[in-house]
């Protein structure tokens, strides 16, 4: 693969995280000036968590960025470093450099607003459209890329899909420790003003290097390593997996449940105020439909079904735009048979259990290495010995060690905090009491307050 006109400038852009983005190619200024990568601007990367942590305002457009930049400067030091001609079994094709590059400047283009709770209620998929954005030929992005060749577009889509011939560059992009995860973890631990996903990138980018099976770092970088998987733990713990940040994911799904639903009921009124979601509410779009959505049209439609005339409809809205998120509680597999319990007293006091009530789960794999008996996809993280042999990270490092394969997370009942407004009859009474009740039967278990 040749490589594409330089700019005759570096263009640079300003960021909080790694100081300035630089822009070499003019390939890659032309893709960052597409429409359909400007739509990134118009979502946020952490949807719902900004109602928790107030900075977490920041865009996709942002951590695209910074993929990019981290990607650029990988290949830069494998260049540099570990060429192919100095190394002609584990060395860095040069000329992957810009493959590279588009793949981790375009690998979330097709994320939608609110985009994981909007996928499950709408069947998107933003890894699908991600592809078809890369490979339509009436996208901007795609015109672009095939500027390169008639095949660039398709090659590109297939580090996204993961079955580019070379791991190298499938594994800078998509790995345990890869471009991606790297940039999100500072980048939202930046915005969110945590220091949770705080850890040594510059020692990381140090260490890391390319071989024939993929990416492998040096044996005496692994504290560095640790410390990416600790954080890593630590965000999902802290920040991804807060529950007044699941709280508001639970009433958005609600929200655009019930609004799939008045739909199929009154479709007039959406055919006026919500023409943008009609074709998700049919369950029948287009890629044109899904390029035109950002957080600002499901806002503005919110604010008009606040004052629907259907109740549901327009007190979970309100609640969304007010920030009324739903109170929780965690459980195990002991006290789930005191749900049902739970339930029937918030439906008899009047709340549709069907909207006001959720179970949701959220679990990560900190680590995990490759083992085939049991099914697993996940690229397990090498370490370069010394003799030139490889050795996974688990075997190395008794830290990760502890928390590999070890699944993480919780369950939670999710319930209208006007249900702990005992004072207002027996009902509400006798919730609390069975709430304490349910909380005896969990090991730490407490109600979470905000």
């Amino acid at each position: 693969m040749k490589y594409f006109e330089r700019l005759t400038t570096e263009r640079v852009f300003r960021d909080p995280i790694h100081n300035y983005v630089h822009v070499e190619d003019a390939l890659i200024l032309d893709l960052i000036n597409t429409k359909e990568m400007q739509r990134l601007r118009r979502i946020k990367q952490l949807g719902t968590s900004s109602f928790t942590f107030h900075g977490a305002e920041h865009s996709r457009f942002g951590h695209s960025l910074g993929v990019y930049e981290i990607t650029r400067r990988i290949c830069q030091y494998f260049k540099r470093h570990y060429s192919l001609a100095d190394d002609p079994v584990n060395g860095w094709d040069v000329e992957e450099k810009l493959i590279a590059q588009c793949a981790a400047l375009l690998h979330d283009i097709g994320h939608g607003p609110y985009s994981h709770t909007f996928e499950g209620i709408f069947n998107t998929d933003h890894e699908e459209i991600t592809v078809q954005i890369i490979t339509s030929k009436e996208t901007e992005v795609n015109q672009v890329l095939r500027k390169v060749s008639p095949e660039f577009p398709e090659q590109v889509a297939s580090v996204i899909q993961k079955t580019y011939p070379n791991p190298q560059v499938v594994q800078l992009i998509s790995s345990q420790i890869d471009a991606d995860r790297m940039d999100y973890l500072l980048r939202d631990a930046y915005y969110t003003g945590t220091e949770y996903g705080t850890f040594d990138l510059t020692r990381i980018l140090r260490v890391i290097r390319p071989h024939k099976e993929g990416i492998v770092f040096q044996m005496n970088g692994m504290h560095a390593v640790e410390d990416y998987i600790v954080s890593r733990y630590q965000m999902y713990m802290q920040i991804y997996f807060h529950p007044v940040s699941r709280g508001m994911e639970v009433i958005l799904d609600r929200l655009l449940k019930r609004a799939t639903e008045v739909y199929h009921d009154a479709p007039s009124y959406f055919e006026q105020n919500s023409i943008l979601l009609i074709p998700f509410l049919k369950g029948n779009f287009t890629l044109e439909d899904y390029l035109k959505l950002d957080d600002g049209v499901l806002l503005t439609s919110f604010i008009l079904w606040s004052e629907h005339s259907d109740p549901i409809l327009s007190d979970l809205a309100k609640r969304f735009l007010n920030r009324k998120p739903l109170k929780s509680i965690s459980f195990d597999d002991q006290a789930k048979h005191m749900l049902p319990l739970l339930t029937d007293l918030i439906e008899t006091v009047g709340f549709d259990t069907k909207y006001y009530t959720a179970i949701s789960s959220s679990f990560d794999l900190p680590y995990d290495f490759y083992a085939p008996a049991e099914n697993r996809h996940r690229t397990q993280i090498e370490l370069y010995q010394m003799d030139g042999s490889l050795i996974e990270l688990s075997k190395a490092s008794y830290l990760v060690n502890a928390i590999t394969g070890k699944i993480t997370g919780d369950k939670r009942l999710f319930f209208p905090k006007e249900m702990l407004a005992s004072h207002q009859s027996d009902t509400y009474t006798l919730f609390e009491e069975e709430i304490k009740r349910f909380n005896r039967h969990i090991k730490n278990g407490t109600l979470i307050e905000e």
